[in-house]
């Protein structure tokens, strides 16, 4: 039986893709508020590193728009809205994929975990491209769906990682100054966390 390399980030081939963290959506997600503060958290890492975030909002004219706490962050990110599940399915998210064609690493973030980004996370591995959902960072309405759209998405290929690994696998060593501009967001989220 062979093995499958394992996949590892590497900068230039590293996306992160918000799902649907909508303020009509977000008021049912079981621990919304660690949510909504972990992406927070990724989307000024990976703003402070250069690499590129995507956007996707479900039927906003009839949804609504993102979190008040992420609005501020979405300045300069391509925010595309759908009705399709799957961010892999819509038009316009697919011209902005295809215009990164480096990106193998899809760092999937957001709601619902069992519905929008389980179909994301199956449509990228239908592209060839290796999705990593940040458990930390996704939601559901119900504990169970949770469960069961993480061990799907794992079986499936998917990676299952924290942010905190995301950080870490991204920088790949301390004392750089990339690794030097992050620490002071490490500790502020440490503080956030014990409090």
């Amino acid at each position: 039986m062979s093995m499958q390399p394992l996949p590892f980030l590497r900068p230039d081939s590293t996306c992160l893709h918000l799902i649907d963290m909508q303020t009509s959506l977000m008021r049912k997600i079981v621990g919304a508020d660690q949510v909504t503060a972990t992406v927070a958290y990724l989307i000024k890492i990976f703003k402070t590193l250069g690499l590129p975030i995507l956007a996707n909002t479900q039927y906003q004219k009839g949804l609504g728009g993102y979190v008040p706490e992420l609005e501020p962050l979405l300045d300069g990110i391509p925010c595309i809205d759908k009705v399709e599940f799957s961010g892999f399915d819509n038009p316009e998210t697919v011209r902005l994929v295809e215009a990164m064609p480096q990106i193998k690493n899809w760092m999937l973030v957001g709601i619902e975990a069992h519905v929008c980004v389980y179909q994301t996370a199956l449509g990228a591995l239908r592209r060839g491209m290796t999705p990593w959902i940040i458990v930390d960072a996704v939601g559901s309405r119900h504990e169970n769906d949770i469960r069961a759209g993480l061990r799907r998405m794992e079986m499936m290929g998917a990676v299952l990682v924290t942010a905190e690994m995301v950080l870490y696998e991204l920088l790949g060593r301390a004392g750089t100054p990339q690794f030097k501009s992050l620490m002071p967001l490490v500790i502020e989220r440490d503080n956030q966390l014990a409090s």
